[in-house]
C-alpha cells in the first residue's frame, strides 16, 4: 500500500514538474517573440527617422550669404568720420526712422565732402546756365574742357544769340549732340535777350520756360547762382536715393518731392552736391565700393559692390583715388582738400 501510494506521488510530481517546465518554456517564448517584435519596431522607427531627415536636409536650401555692414568703414577715407554705430534699414522702416537715417547720411558725407560744389566751371549766372545745358548726356568734365572757347568767343547772351550756328557746332561738337545743344544754347540766348533784357531770371517759373531748361537745370542755377534751395535730381542722385531705400519713386519730379520732404529747405542745395559727389566718386552703378564707404553702416544696400578694404580702395574715383576732378578751375577750398583740377581739353 505505501509502495503504491509513493509511486503515484512520484508520478503526479513528475507530471507537476514537466507542466511547470512547459509552461517556463512558453513563457520563455512567448517573451523572446516580444522582444523580437519589440526590435524590429525599434529598427522601422530609427530607419523611418532617418529617411525622413535626409529629406528634410534635401528639401532645405542652402542658407544664403548676407553681407553685413561694418560698424564703422573698414576702409576709411582720409580725414573722414566713420558712422558711429550700425543701423540696419527695415523692410517696414517707419516714416520718421527713414527721416533720422536719411538725415543722418547727409551729415556723414558732409564730413566726407565739406568742399563740394557745383562741378561746372562758370563765372556768372549765364555761364552756368549754357554749361549745364550742354552737360546732358556727357560728363561736366567734357563740359568745362569745352565751354573755355565758347564763352571767349560769345561771352554775353547778346553774343550768343547773333551767333552763326555752324561755328557754334563746330565748338561743341565734343560734347555730343552738338546740333540740339547749339539750338538750346542759342534759343535760350534770344529768350534772355528778349524777355529778361540780356539777364538771367532768378525764379524757377521763368527759369524753365527758357529753351534746354527744365527743373533739374533750373535748380542748379538758382542753387548754386543766387543761392535759393533747389534739389538736382540728376542720374546719380536719382539712384542713390533709391539705393538707399529713401523713395522707391522712379520719375525725377517726384523724387524730388519724396527727397524734399525728408529735409529742410535749407539743405536742398547741400544735400544735392554731397549725394552727387559720393555718387561719382565712391558709390558707383556698376560696381559701388562698398568696402571704402563711410556710410555702410547706414546702407541697406551694403554689399552690392566690393567690400573688402583694399580692393575698395581701387575704386575710387577723381581726388579720393588720386585722380584729377571734374572742374579746370575748381574752388580753392577743394584745392587746399587736396583736389586737383582737371587738364583741359586736348592735354596729355
Amino acid at each position: 500500500m505505501k509502495k503504491a501510494a509513493s509511486a503515484k506521488g512520484a508520478a503526479s510530481a513528475k507530471k507537476a514538474a514537466s507542466k511547470a517546465g512547459a509552461s517556463k518554456a512558453s513563457g520563455s517564448k512567448a517573451s523572446g517573440s516580444k522582444s523580437t517584435a519589440s526590435k524590429a519596431s525599434s529598427s522601422k522607427t530609427s530607419a523611418a527617422k532617418k529617411a525622413a531627415k535626409g529629406a528634410a536636409v534635401k528639401k532645405a536650401p542652402a542658407p544664403k550669404k548676407v553681407a553685413v555692414a561694418p560698424k564703422k568703414a573698414t576702409a576709411r577715407l582720409k580725414g573722414t568720420a566713420p558712422a558711429k554705430a550700425v543701423v540696419h534699414p527695415p523692410g517696414d522702416e517707419s516714416p520718421t526712422a527713414l527721416v533720422r537715417r536719411a538725415r543722418r547720411i547727409n551729415r556723414e558725407l558732409a564730413e566726407v565732402f565739406p568742399y563740394a560744389h557745383p562741378e561746372l566751371d562758370f563765372e556768372n549766372p549765364f555761364q552756368l546756365v549754357v554749361a549745364t545745358v550742354l552737360s546732358a548726356q556727357t560728363t561736366d568734365l567734357r563740359v568745362n574742357q569745352t565751354t573755355p572757347s565758347l564763352f571767349a568767343k560769345y561771352p554775353t547772351p547778346e553774343d550768343l544769340a547773333a551767333a552763326n550756328p555752324e561755328e557754334v557746332e563746330e565748338i561743341l561738337r565734343p560734347c555730343g549732340f552738338f546740333r540740339a545743344k547749339t539750338k538750346s544754347v542759342i534759343g535760350l540766348s534770344k529768350a534772355l535777350v528778349e524777355d529778361f533784357g540780356g539777364e538771367v531770371p532768378g525764379r524757377l517759373e521763368d527759369l524753365v520756360k527758357l529753351p534746354g531748361v527744365g527743373r533739374k537745370t533750373a535748380f542748379v542755377v538758382l542753387g548754386n547762382a543766387f543761392g535759393r534751395p533747389g534739389i538736382t535730381v540728376d542720374t546719380h542722385f536719382q539712384r542713390l536715393v533709391r539705393r538707399w531705400r529713401w523713395t522707391g519713386e522712379s520719375d525725377p519730379d517726384k523724387i524730388e518731392a519724396a527727397i524734399g520732404a525728408l529735409f529742410p529747405k535749407s539743405d536742398w542745395t547741400d544735400l544735392s552736391h554731397h549725394v552727387i559727389w559720393h555718387g561719382r566718386r565712391i558709390c558707383h552703378a556698376r560696381k559701388p565700393a562698398c568696402g571704402a564707404c563711410p556710410i555702410a553702416p547706414l546702407c541697406p544696400a551694403y554689399g552690392e559692390g566690393e567690400t573688402d578694404p583694399e580692393k575698395a580702395k581701387k575704386l575710387l574715383k577723381y581726388e579720393k583715388g588720386g585722380f584729377p576732378g571734374q572742374r579746370l578751375k575748381p574752388p580753392q577750398a577743394y584745392l587746399d582738400a587736396g583736389g586737383t583740377p582737371a587738364p583741359p581739353l586736348g592735354a596729355g
